[in-house]
């Protein structure tokens, strides 16, 4: 299996994107760059993930909008679990700007045989896409008391953010299980487009880890936030949008209903 993370630009800006690859009980780095526009992201998944290898895609974008306006269920579910910690989620309707662009996107790829794993069984192969969200995952699997706040603000507060992002993405995905091989991250830069450039690429590692990381254990320790349980009856697969996020610590599927 493939794991492709991608940190999609909402409207027709720049993204990040990673590729892992699950390779002898471990998770490996295969690929980490930037492309310019949602044409080159497309070639970029044909090249790695082509028909029919199995791989899922995960992607910081809303690739399923149905709601005319207002927030999908998912939106509000991720405000709820995740707010106290400064990681609302932004809300998406097929009235917003970038609706088109985001959910175009998610059929380009169905179009290419991925299919919406919202009910995605745990090491099962197969081509999948997901929508996740870095933010609320930094949270949960580096056990963070708020986000680390690298996106907006003054140059000064953001760099040493990004900095600590860098260091955990080095220090902590090697921990966990499944554990990503070694990393030698690119220094963070002293500003400008290319700290830009870093912050989107290092989106896009954690996309596709959280991607590796669903697959591996499913619901086991994950929300699919906005979709029913597995063992609820669900009418269509995520009919309104769905977001994967690691669960917080200390959750147990067996005594806590998921959200």
């Amino acid at each position: 299996m493939r794991f492709l993370g991608i940190d999609l630009g909402w409207s027709s800006g720049a993204s990040g994107v990673c590729c892992l690859s699950w390779e002898q009980e471990t998770l490996k780095l295969l690929n980490l760059e930037r492309r310019l526009d949602a044409t080159a992201v497309l070639a970029w998944v044909d090249h790695w993930l082509p028909i029919p290898m199995p791989g899922l895609v995960a992607v910081d974008a809303p690739t399923r909008i149905t709601n005319p306006t207002g927030m999908r269920r998912c939106d509000r579910d991720a405000h709820r679990r995740f707010g106290r910690y400064h990681a609302g989620c932004y809300p998406a309707n097929l009235s917003s700007s970038f609706a088109p662009h985001t959910t175009s996107f998610g059929h380009q790829l169905e179009a290419r045989g991925f299919s919406h794993g919202p009910d995605l069984v745990a090491q099962q192969a197969g081509r999948y896409q997901i929508e996740v969200f870095p933010h609320a995952a930094m949270i949960s699997l580096f056990e963070l008391p708020r986000i680390l706040k690298y996106k907006k603000g003054r140059l000064s507060h953001r760099r040493p953010e990004l900095e600590k992002l860098r260091h955990l993405l080095q220090t902590r995905l090697c921990q966990l299980k499944p554990a990503l091989q070694p990393l030698d991250l690119p220094p963070v830069p002293m500003g400008g487009s290319a700290l830009k450039d870093l912050e989107d690429r290092l989106d896009s590692l954690l996309c596709a880890y959280v991607g590796a990381y669903y697959w591996w254990w499913g619901c086991d320790r994950n929300w699919v936030l906005g979709h029913p349980h597995p063992e609820q009856a669900s009418p269509e697969p995520a009919p309104a949008g769905y977001i994967v996020v690691p669960a917080l610590p200390g959750w147990d599927p067996q005594h806590q209903k998921a959200p």
